[in-house]
């Protein structure tokens, strides 16, 4: 059963910057899409971000683009998420999630999610 732990979650003023990383274990995962996505309180989980198992291509929601980029480092079975430009509209709790399969990016391909990391940014 795979296991995703997030981590790099914190306080930051608008304009500012974040990274978060996730650690997979339990499959193989380079066989397998990742991806990014958070809930903000009353919210419903949406999605952020997503990258294919080569990391050769990616799909962002409307509302990142141009400010997070999403990677992965298939030796260290990782997949980062640096957040630039953050707004106070970022605030949410962001969960790293295993795709179900290696090309699969959208909104349903994701059926693993780790615990969750808090962001929070204030004006």
């Amino acid at each position: 059963q795979v296991q995703l732990v997030e981590s790099g979650g914190g306080l930051v003023q608008a304009g500012g910057s974040l990274r978060l990383s996730c650690v997979s274990s339990g499959r193989a995962f380079s066989g397998y899409a990742m991806g990014w996505f958070r809930q903000a309180p009353g919210k419903e989980r949406e999605f952020v971000a997503a990258i294919i198992w080569s990391g050769t291509r990616t799909r962002y929601a409307d509302s990142v683009k141009g400010r997070f980029s999403i990677s992965r480092d298939n030796d260290k079975n990782t997949v980062a998420l640096q957040m630039n430009s953050l707004r106070v509209e970022d605030t949410a709790v962001y969960y790293c999630a295993g795709g179900v399969h290696p090309y699969g990016l959208g909104d349903a391909d994701f059926n693993s999610w780790g615990q969750g990391t808090q962001v929070t940014v204030s004006s």
